[in-house]
């Protein structure tokens, strides 16, 4: 975390990061406060989000908390997105969608409930999160919305059926909004992380993803922090001719294969 607020890309503007109290959705409201936004930070845990919220503000950044459990249900997302612009002072400028869940079972092993809840939490809530702030973007004139892929969503792997295919569903929806919200104003994109660990502390085994990475241009996992650089520029006017797309966050994973000579 920097000392002080570092630039501002984005500043006035406001942003509400779900699923921010930890690993990719902290490092980007970080990012964001950084950058001179207004950011709330959302979670189910109280305490983890309280932390972000200091070590944003000691560095000389705007945060507040809210707790949020999105559970899929619409009343959930709207109640977040109502409670967020009020925090903000009345507008949502971006909004990061998250928040996700992966469980670890494969597909003989999914139960109907596992299934409703995934779906739930990665599809439904964002879905409804959107359409419940996109009407106020449009009327501030503008704004920007960056949904979290997956690499798995375009690259199979075994154990990854459920997860990966709410996130296939997240990018499609990138792309069916960017045509939907793009022409009123609001930009929608999407990250897509790779493998990414927070960095571990000296001394430690080497994380097991590490050998997910063999045979990448990058050839090690990544960290937070180079998600949420991506997610600065999709959220500024950097990108403001950028609609539509996935921006690969993955160490060239799904794109890009090695050959080492003999």
């Amino acid at each position: 975390m920097a000392e002080h607020v570092t630039g501002e890309r984005l500043r006035n503007k406001t942003a509400l990061v779900t699923g921010s109290t930890s690993n990719i959705g902290q490092a980007i409201a970080e990012a964001f406060a950084a950058e001179g936004a207004h950011v709330v930070v959302s979670g189910r845990d109280a305490e983890r989000g309280a932390r972000v919220v200091a070590g944003i503000r000691a560095s000389g950044g705007r945060a507040d908390f809210l707790a949020a459990e999105l559970d899929g249900t619409a009343a959930a997302s709207r109640d977040l997105a109502d409670r967020a612009r009020t925090a903000l002072g009345g507008r949502v400028d971006i909004l990061v969608n998250n928040a996700g869940i992966y469980p670890p079972a494969r597909t003989l092993a999914t139960d109907e409930e596992t299934f409703d809840r995934v779906y739930g939490v990665n599809v439904k809530a964002p879905f409804f999160l959107t359409a419940a702030l996109v009407p106020g973007m449009v009327e501030a004139g503008g704004g920007a919305v960056i949904n979290l892929g997956s690499w798995i969503a375009r690259l199979g792997v075994p154990g990854g059926s459920l997860y990966s295919s709410t996130k296939g569903a997240v990018e499609t929806l990138t792309r069916a909004w960017a045509a939907e919200f793009g022409p009123l104003g609001v930009r929608v994109n999407a990250v897509s992380p790779g493998v990414i660990v927070p960095p571990a502390p000296e001394g430690a085994e080497p994380h097991p993803g590490e050998i997910m990475m063999k045979g990448t241009p990058a050839g090690t996992i990544g960290t937070p922090d180079a998600v949420a650089h991506a997610a600065v520029w999709l959220a500024g006017d950097e990108s403001a001719f950028v609609h539509g797309t996935v921006v690969d966050v993955d160490g060239g994973r799904t794109g890009v294969a090695v050959i080492a000579a003999a």
